[in-house]
């Protein structure tokens, strides 16, 4: 089982996706965009660059705890992990990402 991008409205009406480990745990999450195609570009860029390592930027939040960011050849951030307690838990989110977003589906949740 692969990992699946889910494609979503937020409260404030932007689209967002989140990529779903093939646990069910979410791994990375995007920025909000004012349109679906602009969403799905996002998720076609996510594809893209979790392959290479020099995109994830790793992190240390002020609370201590570790998180990554995987940004595009721009440099612009296009997904953004959760907080994790240690750095090799974020370095396994890392892997999964890496391992699962390649080939995850789109599961589109707006109605």
């Amino acid at each position: 089982m692969t990992g699946k991008f889910e494609i979503y409205k937020d409260k404030g009406g932007e689209f967002r996706f989140r990529l779903n480990a093939s646990n069910g745990e979410s791994i990375l999450t995007s920025e909000g965009y004012q349109t679906k195609a602009s969403c799905l570009s996002g998720v076609e860029s996510v594809k893209k660059n979790a392959t290479n390592d020099a995109h994830f930027e790793r992190k240390q939040a002020s609370s201590g705890k570790y998180m990554f960011n995987l940004k595009a050849t721009n440099g612009q951030v296009i997904g953004t992990s959760h907080l994790y307690e240690a750095e090799a838990a974020r370095n396994q989110g890392i892997f999964s990402v890496s391992e699962d977003a390649p080939g995850a589906s789109v599961v589109d949740s707006v109605a």
